[in-house]
């Protein structure tokens, strides 16, 4: 059962920032590319420089993972907190503790922004994800890549061994259902069914992830360098159930559990977003989701 947040850390009824216009844009352009380029060259240094001495110094496979995935959260809390410094971006969370203390979760959140993944791995000090089979091909990043937990999107067997792997080291798995950034106008895009059959077929948690913003920005529309004029408002919302499997999945039906499943997931988020901000300080709505039987 999935019970959606009590309360939003912002309302409609607040203050949106202003849009920059004319000259007054021009410091927030640059302070934002800036943000982008100092957040690629560090990670390009790190790389080659403090992450391959966490991963080859002494202790267990597991601790050493562990030291680099926490480098890489206080990386990327770094890179947030210069976007912010500058106005691209203001973060809030609700119930963090589920996010600090999950072990060995599937973290999933809609995409509604480029920094998604970036501020949810900012807030985890164990968290790991997919990211694309060409990065691994590459010399420099192999390694680092290997050791702080992330898995390369091969195919579905070899996939699926490894995040059972990766689960075990209570490592979080990050995945967006969506596949890809929220479309201008849509609420939500589709959901694929990754999200689903590895929880099933690992037999892991999910742990749900709203996150709302307020202005538009950051879109799968715009390029990196166009950078929002408004301060995007965003709301980390984590839900205060975690979705259980039961004991009935059999090989024969994990398909099929897999299909409901991801068709809950997207209801649940479909009735978090597409009601207003208001009604989730003035009402105590409660949104459950089961699992199907």
């Amino acid at each position: 059962m999935i019970n959606s947040p009590q309360s939003a850390p912002f309302t409609s009824q607040q203050s949106i920032a202003p849009k920059l216009t004319g000259l007054r844009y021009i410091p927030r352009w640059i302070g934002g590319v800036m943000c982008y380029m100092v957040f690629g060259l560090g990670g390009l240094l790190s790389s080659l420089t403090i992450l391959p001495v966490l991963r080859y110094w002494p202790g267990s496979k597991q601790e050493r993972i562990a030291r680099v995935q926490r480098t890489v959260s206080l990386m990327f809390k770094g890179f947030v907190a210069m976007l912010t410094a500058v106005g691209v971006i203001n973060v809030s969370t609700q119930n963090l503790h589920l996010l600090q203390q999950a072990r060995g979760h599937i973290v999933i959140a809609n995409h509604p922004t480029l920094v998604d993944v970036v501020v949810l791995i900012s807030l985890m000090p164990n968290a790991g994800c997919v990211v694309k089979q060409s990065l691994w091909r590459n010399p420099f990043i192999r390694g680092v890549l290997s050791s702080v937990g992330y898995i390369p999107n091969r195919s579905a067997n070899l996939l699926l061994q490894d995040c059972k792997q990766v689960l075990k080291q209570d490592t979080n798995l990050v995945i967006f259902p969506e596949g890809t950034r929220t479309l201008v106008g849509n609420v939500i895009n589709p959901f694929a069914r990754g999200a689903a059959n590895i929880a099933i077929r690992t037999q892991s948690d999910i742990l749900p992830v709203v996150l709302r913003t307020d202005v538009a920005g950051l879109t799968k529309q715009e390029s990196w360098y166009q950078i929002p004029r408004q301060t995007i408002s965003m709301s980390v919302e984590i839900t205060d159930s975690v979705l259980h499997h039961d004991d009935e999945i059999t090989q024969g039906n994990e398909a099929k559990m897999a299909r409901q499943l991801t068709r809950d997931l997207q209801q649940f988020y479909l009735n978090n977003l597409s009601s207003p901000l208001d009604s989730h300080t003035d009402k105590k709505q409660k949104n459950e989701l089961t699992q199907p039987n």
